[in-house]
């Protein structure tokens, strides 16, 4: 795999020119006229896209209009309820409730399923579809009935990824999802596009997650896609089924990109009428001579059976390299833990080495990564006659609908699975969140889903719990459970893999999946169980703030598994203050006491009281600024808390991890950069500062107090560079904190307070 340092011309789709000062006459040369880089730019799929649903008029400040948008039952709550605060009427473009996360209703009683029926409520009063449990999972669902060529799909779910398919997809928070109910666009700048240059063929034994497991882990470090279109292209492509490009396209995700397309084909036509939907392709390719920004070029038949080790998925190695060198990669697995685990437990996994190999306590295959057709059929090839073993090693399998689980009986992979001693279950994203099948403590898991965060499959670091789950590709996992749980790559073991025709029954669909078509029913009332409550009010930004530091986090990468845990916390996802009571549970426990201490200071402001009182110890604080700023008073100042994290907001777009925050009064977070452009965009559609600081020696520490005079007036007035000051016994020490882009919306909705503030005062 080569990443090239410039931009590359791609130029008939099989010849790369790398972009120097040589390019544009070695250009002409092949094509018979010169191309700028500026029309060349034009020629990716991307753009092309991007154009077609862009409805300001400058390519260069993009304001989108998805054509769809689509949500599961963790996240469709909050957006309805927010965007029915800020006036919803009727949902304007087709609206897809899933739900596969909280599926299991064994959490909190009734709440799950009250969720479910609010959901129903729902799509029958704003015009919308439900998809009930166990039917599919979000993003299987969208493949099979909602993807289609040129088109473009917003998700409250990061996977949301249908590039392969030839839709361009966003996964990101809630309120950009309420921004497209309420007749709103999705505002960016355009982004750069990274090529993704593909050659030749997988060798047998070889999957989709090995392929993108080898991406991630040659990009994820560097940056090399952040918030950037990768778009896949390259003879090789021919060459992989439609099920393998989506299972490299679904994890496209953890390179942090902001979203994928790829050339489309016979193929990916013949996907669309297998499900009955022909007319949804359309074939895609770049032009003649189309730029990219960078270009990963990949050898297909380079690759092997990977491995990402815990806790992250671009701790990558081949298989063979792992057992070659086991013991060192072992250790630095428990060096790594001590960082991302803050010592607070012991962690090995040296102890799994039986007889100079590793072992395994469970196997996953599941989920929008996983439970794709091939995959469970290619497993099932390389398990058939075999036995899982009587030991600890356990294998589950989730297939990601209930068509494609029906194939599977019907053409007998499910009782071979069943034979071996795994275990067949329905469409559920459990598994890669933390909701179901847990391992128990020390275990450790091999699992074909998207992510291996720490803590993200169900343990708890607070009850002295650790397990850990390490990525790997579901033939590869196969071999492990034909081996009876000690690691094996696929590429070991000689199989005959019978690729069976795949046959999709629409009538699954049609009898289970309540659908609007769009006409909404004014006349049907919205259910809502007692745990479904309505977020609490929001203060506007004041002209001066006070902001105490309650947590201080020095990990390389805060992902939003330890700012909002994932898990059993799902089904609190309906009641802010009751979830925000879980709030870096796993990561700062004294987080949530801490915060809401200095909550009561800006709580006795708004009820025209002495703040003093609440929280005494602010009274030395106001005294302080005081004597430098006259002028500063209780009239024109809040309080708030704050976190610094060093890199926060890597993985899940829920719009949660910022939410939790700003109900238990947060007011900005402070970091050397944001992971992801969704986290930052959470933090500005619920009102908070995503401030950056110059990474070094940081002028504060938690517990601090911090100033920032006329915080207002810089947000307005569109300052970069936003003067701060370390509040201390000798005086104010100042420090210089920094505002990246913003665009007027933004501002006004940090002004306003959130996004529910900015639609009332606009409507």
């Amino acid at each position: 795999m080569k990443l090239y340092d410039n931009g590359v011309y791609l130029v008939n789709g099989n010849v790369l020119i790398e972009d120097t000062p040589d390019a544009p006459a070695a250009i002409a040369q092949r094509v018979g006229r010169a191309v700028s880089k500026e029309e060349a730019q034009e020629a990716t799929i991307a753009y092309e896209i991007l154009k077609d649903h862009n409805v300001s008029g400058n390519m260069d400040a993009l304001q989108i209009k998805f054509d769809k948008i689509t949500s599961h039952d963790i996240t469709y709550v909050g957006i309805i309820q927010t965007a029915r605060a800020s006036g919803l009427e009727k949902f304007p473009i087709p609206y897809i409730l899933t739900n596969c996360h909280n599926s299991l209703c064994a959490v909190g009683g009734t709440i799950n399923e009250d969720d479910h029926m609010f959901g129903l409520s729902c799509a029958k009063r704003y015009g919308g579809v439900y998809v009930p449990p166990h039917q599919a999972v979000i993003h299987q669902f969208a493949r099979e009935m909602l993807s289609g060529g040129g088109k473009m799909i917003l998700g409250s779910d990061s996977h949301t990824r249908y590039g392969a398919l030839g839709t361009m997809a966003v996964g990101e928070g809630g309120p950009e999802l309420v921004k497209q109910l309420l007749n709103k666009t999705y505002d960016i700048a355009r982004p750069e596009v990274v090529g993704v240059y593909m050659t030749g063929s997988l060798r047998p034994g070889v999957g989709p997650q090995d392929v993108a497991l080898a991406i991630i882990g040659e990009v994820f470090a560097k940056g090399y896609v952040k918030n950037k279109v990768m778009e896949f292209v390259g003879d090789g492509i021919k060459n992989l089924s439609v099920d393998t490009r989506i299972g490299i396209d679904v994890m496209t995700t953890e390179t942090t990109c902001l979203s994928s397309i790829w050339v489309t084909d016979d193929a990916v036509r013949e996907y669309y009428d297998i499900h009955g939907r022909v007319e949804e392709y359309k074939e895609l390719n770049p032009g003649q001579v189309a730029y990219y920004d960078g270009m990963i070029e990949i050898h297909l038949d380079e690759i092997r059976p990977m491995i990402a080790m815990p806790f992250h998925p671009s701790n990558t190695y081949t298989i063979a390299e792992l057992k070659a060198n086991l013991m060192d990669i072992l250790d630095d697995c428990e060096k790594r833990a001590k960082i991302s685990l803050d010592g607070q437990v012991d962690f090995t996994l040296k102890d799994k080495v039986r007889n100079g190999q590793l072992y395994v306590d469970q196997g996953i295959i599941a989920g929008c990564a996983g439970g794709g057709y091939e995959n469970i059929t290619d497993a099932t090839d390389i398990l058939r006659g075999a036995s899982i073993g009587p030991d600890e090693f356990t294998l589950s399998v989730y297939p990601a609908s209930t068509p494609i689980y029906m194939e599977l009986v019907k053409n007998g992979c499910v009782a071979a699975l069943m034979e071996t001693g795994a275990i067949v279950k329905t469409a559920f994203c459990g598994p890669c969140f933390g909701a179901g099948d847990t391992p128990g403590n020390n275990g450790f898991s091999i699992r074909h889903s998207t992510r291996n965060f720490p803590n993200r499959e169900g343990s708890k670091l607070q009850n002295g719990q650790i397990a850990s789950v390490a990525l790997m590709d579901a033939r590869s996992i196969a071999a492990t459970a034909a081996n009876k749980g000690y690691l094996c790559g696929a590429d070991e073991i000689d199989v005959n893999y019978t690729k069976p025709k795949y046959y999709f029954d629409k009538n699954i669909y049609a009898n289970r999946v309540f659908d609007s078509h769009g006409v909404a029913d004014p006349s049907v009332e919205v259910k809502f169980g007692p745990n479904i409550k309505d977020w609490p009010a929001m203060s506007a930004l004041p002209q001066n703030m006070i902001l105490k530091v309650v947590s201080e986090i020095h990990d390389p990468v805060t992902t939003t598994d330890e700012l909002i845990p994932s898990g059993e916390t799902s089904s609190y996802r309906s009641n802010p203050l009751g979830l925000a009571e879980f709030t870096l549970s796993r990561k700062d426990p004294a987080y949530v006491g801490r915060a809401k201490e200095v909550q009561l200071g800006q709580k006795a402001i708004e009820a025209g009281e002495n703040p003093e009182a609440a929280l005494p110890e602010i009274a030395p604080v106001i005294a302080t600024i005081q004597k430098e700023y006259a002028d500063v008073s209780w009239s024109n100042t809040g309080i708030g808390s704050t976190i610094f994290a060093v890199k926060p907001g890597d993985g899940s777009a829920r719009e949660q991890a910022a939410s939790c925050q700003k109900v238990l009064g947060g007011w900005a977070n402070i970091a050397n950069e944001y992971a992801t452009k969704r986290y930052r965009s959470n933090l500005i559609n619920w009102g908070m500062l995503p401030f950056t600081i110059t990474e070094g020696d940081l002028p504060f520490s938690n517990g601090d107090y911090l100033f920032v005079p006329d915080v207002y007036r810089a947000i307005r007035d569109k300052k970069t560079e936003i003067d701060a000051y370390v509040v201390t016994e000798g005086g104010l020490t100042p420090f210089q904190l920094q505002m990246g882009a913003l665009t007027d919306d933004e501002r006004e909705i940090i002004e306003d307070g959130c996004l529910i503030n900015y639609y009332r005062a606009h409507n």
